[in-house]
């Protein structure tokens, strides 16, 4: 079962694809997921950082460009999740 926070980020990736949501608030909001972020080893917190970062350069063109398509890095941001939910429940299974 996912933790609340993922499931946020999921719903959140969904709405920006559906145009409910904009840029901005989609990044501010994984950004601010400091609970989920600490609960995990560091370097997924640099990972999130540089597909966030990426996301947000490639908005400034009109046209995808090939290093820095929406679409790839959302499906990159969504296995980022999976990977960060296995992690959680391997840690929560250790403990």
């Amino acid at each position: 079962m996912p933790i609340p926070s993922i499931a946020a980020l999921q719903t959140s990736i969904q709405a920006l694809r559906n145009k409910q949501s904009n840029l901005a608030e989609f990044c501010i909001l994984w950004r601010s997921q400091d609970g989920l972020l600490d609960a995990l080893p560091p370097r997924y917190r640099e990972v999130m950082e540089d597909l966030l970062v990426r996301l947000e350069s490639g908005s400034a063109f009109t046209e995808e460009s090939c290093s820095y398509s929406p679409e790839d890095l959302l499906a990159a941001l969504e296995d980022w999740l999976g990977k960060a939910n296995a992690k959680l429940d391997k840690q929560a299974k250790e403990s």
